[in-house]
């Protein structure tokens, strides 16, 4: 994590949350389960139901969006820019541990460095061994609500099965379509497979299931399939799941010796496509992103100056976009984001068309 890319990192959080908690998909389900049939409402109420409140397990992740290959190895693979994109692509294990709504430890474990991720009530540390850095953020206290689900208050850059099921379950639409497929197994424990396919062709998404602990109601994976392509685009999904408190003391961090550590402001956290209807006059304030569309088909509009000019102009960015007419574009099976040279910002779930129309408007 360079100095840069602390600088970045508020930045960073809105269209990387977009592409996390948008992206998410093909677990290595076991063998088909026999399980009490149930109707696809009654496996959504299961989930709205989960009592899950603590965890530790590990997560398999693997990608196909057709991004352009970026090094493996070295500490060019695990730093700056280059480190988001790089998490997006390819495989990845990670040990993730989580204890009611406001502490998290999520480990992201490379052949030769370790990333991790650790929040504890407002503290929240970044640090990567690559090249002995840490960021610290405070987080800002969020309002009571009365639950104590991890899914609640979700850690900004941390993303599981639950925190990924969430957002396309507030997809769900009469122009969606939601079946319940057989049973099978995820990380040893048998599990409802939640098939849900958007009927809208404006869409790049052609299904999303989600495994569903049959116990607990816990999302255990997320399989997202894109349109026109055979391997899964992306895939999160436990590989073992203990649901047990995590030991207290995972969730205390002290920089080792000798590392670079910066303050961050907070990142502003905002709603993302398929979580909210049309743009409203609240939703165009001045520095807020806009919400266009409904749905499978929304688009998030970004403003100028979210994304610093000298990330959008930086050779890594020439490499993995495209030139378009008033700007770049990064495309890949599932998410295309359209960055314009006035400095605003769109993203979703839709081809590079759907975007120019959507700026156009703005």
């Amino acid at each position: 994590m360079t100095r840069t890319w602390l600088r970045w990192l508020p930045a960073a959080m809105v269209p990387v949350a977009l592409a996390a908690a948008a992206l998410a998909g093909s677990y290595q389900a076991g063998a088909a389960t026999s399980l009490p049939h149930k109707t696809a409402a009654e496996v959504i109420a299961m989930i709205g139901r989960s009592e899950v409140r603590a965890l530790s397990g590990t997560l398999q992740q693997n990608s196909e969006l057709g991004l352009p290959q970026l090094p493996t190895t070295g500490p060019a693979a695990t730093q700056g820019p280059a480190s988001v994109i790089e998490l997006l692509s390819g495989s990845h294990t990670a040990r993730v541990y989580l204890d009611g709504p406001s502490k998290a430890r999520f480990q992201v474990m490379d052949m030769l460095a370790e990333r991790e991720l650790v929040r504890n009530g407002n503290d929240l540390w970044l640090y990567n061994s690559a090249d002995n850095s840490a960021a610290h953020v405070t987080l800002p206290t969020p309002p009571r609500t009365g639950s104590l689900a991890p899914r609640a208050t979700p850690t900004p850059g941390m993303a599981t099965p639950d925190v990924v099921a969430q957002h396309f379950l507030a997809a769900v639409e009469p122009s969606t379509e939601v079946t319940v497929g057989d049973g099978t197994t995820v990380a040893g424990r048998t599990a409802y497979q939640l098939v849900i396919k958007p009927r809208s062709t404006g869409t790049l998404v052609d299904s999303v299931t989600i495994a569903v602990d049959s116990a607990s109601g816990l999302p255990l994976g997320v399989d997202v399939q894109a349109r026109g392509q055979a391997a899964a685009a992306f895939s999160l999904a436990f590989t073992d799941v203990n649901l047990s408190a995590p030991d207290a003391g995972l969730f205390s961090f002290t920089p080792p010796r000798g590392a670079a550590v910066e303050q961050k402001a907070a990142p502003q956290l905002h709603a993302l496509p398929g979580k909210t209807g049309p743009t409203s006059p609240a939703k165009k304030e001045t520095g807020r992103p806009t919400i266009i569309g409904t749905g499978w088909d929304a688009v998030i509009g970004l403003p100028a100056g979210t994304v610093p000019a000298d990330v959008r102009t930086t050779p890594l960015m020439a490499q993995l976009t495209q030139a378009v007419p008033g700007g770049r574009a990064l495309t890949t099976s599932l998410v295309t984001v359209l960055m314009l040279d006035d400095g605003r910002v769109f993203a979703g779930m839709v081809p590079l068309e759907r975007l120019q129309a959507a700026a156009a408007t703005q």
